[in-house]
């Protein structure tokens, strides 16, 4: 058993319910704001600490890169958006069978079948919610939030979001994977690398949510 601090608890908390809410850790600012500390580098101290403990893996270079250990990992299965093989040991009467979404077809529906690649079968209990089907993901946008070219998604299909959540977006004919902001009646898309710009979906924009983002899956080569 893992003996922490009280504030250590605390940040644990912090990150589990942000995982509950958008899918995906808070970076080191967002910790420092709600706890009031007076900056992110006395986050990242707390952050170590908990990894030299053992109750969380921190991956360097993106300000997400956050992951739930043990028990923890356990009890908040979107939180092991995980460097595991995702093909587990379970009855194969338990998987479920989710469908994978390779290039989006303009014009077509998401789960249209000339953009199903293949079907995986997955333990549900890896997703934050029941998921709809997988995205494969292309390029670095979400880089920071631990999302990388080549992993899945697991999307549960939604007509709306809240603000902070990950979602899947269609802007014309193409398909993005973005941080959710709506203000009044302006929506943002946000990127979670430095590198690419934010995209602001204007009137005559034809846009949809496909879904929201509850967990991610990736396989080593």
């Amino acid at each position: 058993m893992i003996k922490l601090t009280a504030r250590q608890e605390q940040i644990l908390n912090l990150i589990r319910d942000a995982i509950e809410s958008t899918g995906f850790p808070p970076t080191r600012a967002e910790i420092a704001a709600e706890l009031g500390f007076k900056s992110a580098n006395a986050a990242e101290e707390h952050l170590k600490a908990l990894a030299r403990k053992g109750a969380i893996e921190i991956t360097a270079g993106t300000s997400r890169g956050i992951r739930l250990l043990g028990e923890r990992a356990r009890a908040n299965p979107a939180a092991a958006q995980s460097g595991t093989d995702f093909l587990p040991q379970v009855p194969a009467a338990l998987l479920m069978q989710l469908p994978l979404i390779g290039r989006v077809a303009a014009g077509s529906p998401i789960l249209a079948q000339e953009n199903l690649e293949k079907t995986y079968s997955v333990d549900p209990a890896l997703f934050s919610a029941k998921p709809d089907f997988l995205l494969k993901v292309r390029g670095e946008s979400m880089r920071d939030v631990g999302i990388m070219d080549g992993d899945l998604l697991a999307v549960k299909k939604v007509d709306s979001a809240k603000n902070g959540q990950i979602v899947v977006a269609r802007i014309g004919s193409e398909v993005t994977v973005k941080r959710y902001r709506r203000t009044g009646s302006t929506i943002e898309l946000l990127p979670e690398n430095p590198d690419f710009k934010i995209i602001t979906v204007t009137p005559d924009d034809e846009f949809a949510l496909e879904g929201l983002a509850v967990g991610l899956l990736r396989t080593w080569h």
